[in-house]
């Protein structure tokens, strides 16, 4: 069994908008509760993130900028960019995924996030129908 006593279970759900606010506020009339909120740098507009939070459930709400908010927008289906699984250690399970054949999407992998307390690490693969599984830790 892959990941072994390193896999703690689901991390978050993360969620493409394009109005973070709007979002943010449909989700805490339904009791949810802001846990963080960050903006990273980006080009041509920085990166909005939202973890709600409610009951253990996490939404990670992401505000992308320019042509890629315009594209989100035109979807009808597909908002949900990926599942995120929280491990213990994201060294060990990156080295043990890649090991299994496993290729990670971000070209420099696990990647640091200076989000949270003492930041994320995270890497993504692809399953078996195309859907993003987000490996993560915070730090």
């Amino acid at each position: 069994m892959l990941l072994q006593d390193n896999l703690e279970g689901l991390q978050h759900l993360a969620m493409f908008v394009t109005d973070l606010k709007r979002s943010r506020e449909f989700y805490e009339q339904f009791g949810f509760k802001v846990k963080l909120s960050e903006e990273i740098p980006a080009d041509p507009e920085p990166v909005k993130l939202a973890f709600l939070e409610l009951n253990g459930l996490t939404l990670e709400l992401v505000e992308l900028g320019g042509e890629m908010r315009k594209q989100i927008g035109s979807r009808e289906d597909g908002h949900i960019d990926h599942v995120a699984l929280n491990v213990k250690d994201i060294d060990k399970a990156y080295t043990e995924l890649t090991a299994k054949g496993f290729k990670a999407l971000e070209e420099t992998a696990p990647v640091f996030l200076n989000i949270w307390k003492n930041g994320t690490k995270y890497f993504t693969i692809r399953g078996p129908e195309g859907e993003k599984v987000e490996f993560s830790q915070i730090l």
